[in-house]
C-alpha cells in the first residue's frame, strides 16, 4: 500500500470518528425536557400540555420531577393526567392579580406539580400530561422551569432561559410559544387576513394584467399576418398583369 493510500485511509478514519462525536455530543444536548406541542395560540382553552422527560444517566433512574408553572401569567383549570405508577402532587398558589373570567375570578392557580413513585430507566423517557382549560394572553411565552432527581442522588435543574439571538444554555427550561390569538370563528388574525387579502389582489391584478398583454399581443401578432396576407395578393396580382416577354 502506497503513502498516499495510507494518508487518505487515515484522514478518512479521523473524519469518521469526528463525525461520530460530534453526532453523539448533538445526541446528548438534545436529550432536555421538553413541552409539547412547542406551541398554542394565546388564551387557548381545552388543550393538553405534554412534559417529556428523557433519561440522561447511564446508570441510574429518574425517580422524581417537579414541573413549575409561572403565577405572574398563570394557566387556568389545571389537570393532571393518571399516569401509571407514578403519583401526582399538586400545590396551588394565590395570585398576586385575580383574573376575571365567565365563570367567575381566579385567585389562585397550580404552581407546582411534582410526580414521585416510578421510575424512568436509562435509555428511556416519560411523558406526563398536564390538561388546561386557559392559558394566557398577555405573554409571547411561558417557561416551565423543571427539576429532575436521579436513584443516585443527582438533580438536574432545568430552569435556564434562552436570550434572543444567544445561544442555548446547557439546562434550557421547557418553554411554550404563544401565537397570534385567532378570531371566534377560527379564521386567521385581522392583520393576517388583511395581509392575505393584499396578497390575493395584487396576483388577480398581476393576472389579468398578464392576460390583458397578452390578448394585446395576440391581437398585434393579427394585424401583422393580416396585412403580410394583403401585400402578397396584390404582389401576385400585379406580376399576373405584367406582360410576359
Amino acid at each position: 500500500m502506497s503513502a498516499h493510500r495510507t494518508t487518505l485511509r487515515r484522514a478518512g478514519t479521523v473524519a469518521a470518528l469526528a463525525t461520530a462525536g460530534v453526532l453523539a455530543a448533538a445526541g446528548v444536548a438534545s436529550a432536555h425536557v421538553t413541552v409539547h406541542p412547542e406551541s398554542y395560540a394565546k388564551g387557548a382553552t381545552d388543550g393538553v400540555l405534554t412534559f417529556r422527560v428523557p433519561n440522561e444517566e447511564d446508570k441510574a433512574s429518574t425517580t422524581k420531577v417537579q414541573v413549575y408553572l409561572p403565577t405572574d401569567h398563570p394557566v387556568l383549570g389545571v389537570l393532571v393526567s393518571p399516569q401509571d405508577g407514578w403519583t401526582a402532587k399538586v400545590t396551588s398558589t394565590k395570585l398576586k392579580t385575580p383574573i376575571k373570567t365567565d365563570d367567575g375570578t381566579i385567585t389562585d392557580a397550580v404552581s407546582e406539580i411534582t410526580w414521585t413513585g416510578g421510575k424512568v430507566d436509562p435509555g428511556h423517557y416519560e411523558d406526563f400530561n398536564v390538561a388546561f382549560g386557559q392559558l394566557p394572553d398577555g405573554t409571547d411565552q411561558l417557561a416551565f422551569k423543571t427539576l429532575q432527581t436521579y436513584s443516585n442522588g443527582d438533580v438536574v435543574r432545568w430552569i435556564e432561559q434562552t436570550t434572543a439571538g444567544g445561544d442555548e444554555p446547557e439546562n434550557p427550561a421547557p418553554v411554550l410559544k404563544l401565537t397570534a390569538k385567532e378570531s371566534e370563528d377560527g379564521d386567521e388574525t385581522p392583520a393576517a387576513s388583511t395581509t392575505a387579502a393584499a396578497t390575493s389582489t395584487k396576483s388577480t391584478t398581476a393576472s389579468s394584467s398578464s392576460s390583458d398583454s397578452t390578448a394585446r399581443g395576440l391581437g398585434i401578432a393579427g394585424l401583422i399576418v393580416g396585412v403580410l396576407g394583403l401585400a402578397a395578393g396584390a404582389f401576385a396580382v400585379v406580376r399576373s398583369r405584367t406582360p410576359r416577354s
